[in-house]
């Protein structure tokens, strides 16, 4: 009897060559068949932009002995054209990353890697964000690539909502060094920003974002607290962004 296998998507921000990606679809590959889309270029921050005003591009290629094909536009383009119009069935899994760096706490509001995923949730795909806390290119992803091993199979193996998608983040450290794994809630924290202003060579002015992120939560149920902890973070994530306690206290407002 023929078994169908799963049909897992591969997705990324940081752009089709980034080793983040192919040490995902190594993993990826060990539970079914892998089809790669992701950006030709580096789409960190783009949170769940999409292309409207402008024409997508995408060119198919050969990534670690898996279909891929590169895409002109962000992480969601990558995701809806995969599902739309490149693939013949839709996934049964989208996992997004290796990131190269932090997708904890409010970062996920930027992040192009958790966006895809968030759009997979949208599509009624399961999804996963896998993140590493390391931007180096030359980043060791042995721990993150255990992991997510873990992960995907525990997912693959349950029969979660469609809708599910979680937010993944590892401590840079060796595997034998992470405690484990701490299902989390998402940190409170800010980025308290400048904008440095300083002249090209032409003279004209321009502006570079800089800044730090701040911490304001001490709880230890956090996604925050986990990594410090040594544990990979696992937070569960949704498109419903309503504030449904603050709806109840502004009911008077409809009597206005």
């Amino acid at each position: 009897m023929h078994i169908k296998k799963s049909l897992i998507l591969v997705v990324n921000d940081d752009g089709i060559n980034a080793p983040g990606i192919k040490s995902l679809i190594a993993v990826a590959k060990e539970f079914g068949d892998v089809v790669v889309v992701a950006p030709d270029k580096p789409q960190s921050g783009m949170g769940h932009a999409i292309t409207l005003d402008s024409t997508l591009h995408i060119n198919k290629t050969d990534i670690a002995g898996v279909v891929a094909y590169s895409c002109s536009g962000t992480p969601v383009d990558c995701v809806k054209i995969a599902v739309n119009k490149l693939l013949d069935r839709r996934p049964d899994l989208i996992v997004s990353g290796i990131n190269h760096g932090s997708n904890s706490s409010i970062n996920v509001i930027y992040s192009g890697t958790m966006s895809a995923a968030v759009e997979g949730a949208l599509e009624k795909i399961p999804s996963i964000g896998f993140s590493l806390l390391n931007h180096s290119i030359d980043a060791d992803f042995t721990a993150s690539k255990h992991y997510a091993k873990k992960i995907i199979a525990h997912v693959l193996a349950n029969d979660f909502s469609k809708e599910m998608c979680l937010n993944v983040n590892i401590p840079n450290l060796d595997t034998d060094l992470i405690a484990g794994i701490k299902v989390c809630r998402q940190a409170k924290g800010n980025w308290e920003e400048e904008y440095d202003e300083r002249s090209d060579p032409m003279g004209r002015t321009y502006y570079w974002l800089t800044g730090k992120f701040v911490i304001n939560d001490d709880g230890k149920d956090t996604d925050e607290w986990a990594l410090a902890n040594n544990y990979v973070s696992i937070v569960p994530v949704q498109p419903d962004i309503t504030d449904y306690s603050l709806s109840n206290n502004i009911k008077s407002l409809e009597n206005v």
